[in-house]
């Protein structure tokens, strides 16, 4: 509510909103110890396995504590928020020579495999306290590379069928002659947060929304948005204008789309878990396809989609090995993200709550990944 107050009241001057919305206090007498800003790491750019590994054992040789991170992945792009701190003292960093030492050794990572003129981008920046919608922000970071272009079109046919790789979301965009607006129908799988991302796009694309229509029947959900853009032209956007807008609405939707075995842990938070979580990841041969994971008290919580390089079957068994480098529980449930559910038990999940005795089985192609990234390993500054 706090949130919606705010926006609502975007005009009110400064006081007056801090006056009216503040929330009461539920933190306890050390509630002025609370840090009021943090430190945030935006990167984004042209993803590859091992890349968040890299970055999180950077950030633990520059005794970097990490608080949270949340990193999506779409068309061969990766965006990501890491909320850093300083490891000797909590708090944001506030060096600001140590800041630019920081964001130079993550520029060498991010654009060590780069190619020349390729998109990338890595800043270090000061947030306050509940400024920054980190999804929000995400979005922005994956339009500005135009993860878009890379996006296909398919409105299916009469017969049902549809393009190779069509995840079922489908875009039509049309016009409102009589009054000046572009009407905008999607057809997609329901999820969480799916209204967030379509408003998202429209927004960072300058559209503003005067009429809106939501609904879902079992797996689908329909939208139509009567929009005008926000220069307020009365000429109506042409026909490219339209296969951009298309483009742009259906990589929203498709960026929280999560691929692979689904790995969540719960353990004792600590000083290079992530780094430790992530190597074993890349040691095996597997991508990250999309992690979140924050804190809660003294516990680490978070979920890792991870897929294997070499195309085939995430070995479930692998949550072992995570088990034991992060101690606590791990869990794995490994659902395809476009099979309609039908019932609870249409996915299984596995519970790792004491040692397996299968090992996990690799296939070739993970084998020789994961010992050319040992042996890469051996040449920079990174130690796994």
């Amino acid at each position: 509510m706090l949130h919606i107050q705010q926006e609502l009241c975007a005009t009110r001057s400064k006081v007056e909103i801090s006056r009216d919305t503040e929330l009461p206090s539920h933190k306890g007498p050390h509630q002025e110890n609370v840090p009021k800003e943090k430190t945030a790491l935006e990167m984004s750019g042209t993803d590859r396995p091992g890349l968040l590994s890299e970055l999180s054992a950077v950030l633990v040789e520059l005794s970097c504590s990490i608080t949270s991170a949340t990193a999506w992945t779409h068309n061969d792009w990766v965006a990501c928020i890491i909320i850093v701190e300083d490891a000797s003292e909590p708090g944001p960093i506030s060096d600001p020579k140590r800041l630019g030492q920081v964001e130079e050794q993550l520029e060498n990572v991010v654009a060590a495999h780069g190619g020349t003129g390729a998109r990338k981008s890595v800043k270090l920046t000061r947030l306050g306290l509940g400024r920054t919608h980190t999804e929000r922000r995400l979005h922005q970071l994956m339009y500005a590379d135009r993860d878009y272009e890379s996006c296909r079109v398919c409105h299916g046919d009469s017969s049902g069928e549809h393009k190779k790789g069509c995840d079922g979301t489908h875009v039509s965009v049309g016009r409102c002659e009589d009054k000046g607006y572009l009407v905008v129908n999607v057809r997609s799988r329901d999820r969480p947060k799916l209204l967030l991302d379509t408003v998202c796009v429209l927004t960072d694309m300058q559209y503003v929304v005067f009429h809106a229509a939501v609904s879902s029947k079992r797996s689908m959900a329909d939208q139509e948005y009567f929009i005008r853009h926000s220069m307020g032209s009365s000429v109506l956007p042409s026909e490219s204008d339209k296969q951009n807008l298309t483009l742009c609405l259906i990589a929203a939707i498709e960026r929280r789309v999560s691929h692979g075995l689904r790995v969540d842990i719960r353990t004792e938070n600590r000083m290079g878990l992530l780094s430790n979580v992530t190597r074993i990841f890349r040691e095996n041969g597997l991508s990250i396809s999309r992690v979140e994971i924050g804190t809660e008290g003294d516990k680490a919580v978070g979920s890792f989609f991870v897929t294997d390089s070499s195309g085939e079957e995430v070995n479930p068994n692998i949550v072992e090995l995570v088990r034991q480098e992060s101690g606590g529980s791990v869990v794995t449930d490994h659902k395809s993200p476009y099979r309609v559910r039908q019932s609870s038990s249409s996915s299984v999940i596995h519970e790792i709550k004491g040692s397996i005795e299968a090992k996990p089985k690799f296939s070739l192609g993970s084998l020789l990944w994961s010992r050319l990234e040992r042996l890469s390993g051996g040449f920079g500054p990174i130690r796994s």
